[in-house]
């Protein structure tokens, strides 16, 4: 981030060359449906806390973002010349929540990597957090614990 005369301006690099574009059409908001162009993604939504048969965008939100960060793992661990462990897992949660300025999210990364020595498996976590584009999404804007477990 830059600061510039008491106010502060993301800097970002924009998008050279699009890999892959996810379409999702949503009616009805957090008690609606939501599909996918290709028909991959069929679901219902469900308000977090109450009672249906659907999901919510903040499981949505942990869903993806945990995959991703297997991903940049397991592309750190190639670029040290290893393998990601068998049974490697990341388990998300994301919070909704409220302050002063509304509603905000916050979230929680927990990490196993069994078999590798602490330091290892948290060179492979740092190299996934800065390359993992939910990462760098969230980075800065919501409150984010990365632990391992």
């Amino acid at each position: 981030m830059e600061t510039n005369n008491n106010t502060t301006t993301k800097v970002f690099t924009p998008v050279e060359k699009v890999l892959y574009t996810g379409r999702t059409h949503t009616t009805g908001g957090r008690d609606g449906v939501s599909r996918s162009d290709d028909g991959k993604l069929d679901i219902q939504l469900t308000s977090p806390g109450f009672p249906g048969f659907g999901t919510n965008p903040e499981q949505l939100f942990a869903a993806g973002w945990s995959a991703c960060f297997i991903g940049a793992m397991r592309l750190a661990a190639g670029q040290q010349h290893m393998k990601l462990p068998e049974g490697s897992y990341v388990d998300a949660e994301v919070d909704l929540g409220s302050n002063t300025n509304g509603f905000q999210l916050q979230a929680r990364l927990k990490i196993h990597l069994p078999g590798l020595d602490t330091e290892t498996a948290q060179l492979l976590v740092d190299a996934a957090h800065k390359t993992c584009p939910y990462s760098k999404m969230s980075r800065g804007n919501i409150d984010v614990n990365i632990s391992l477990v």
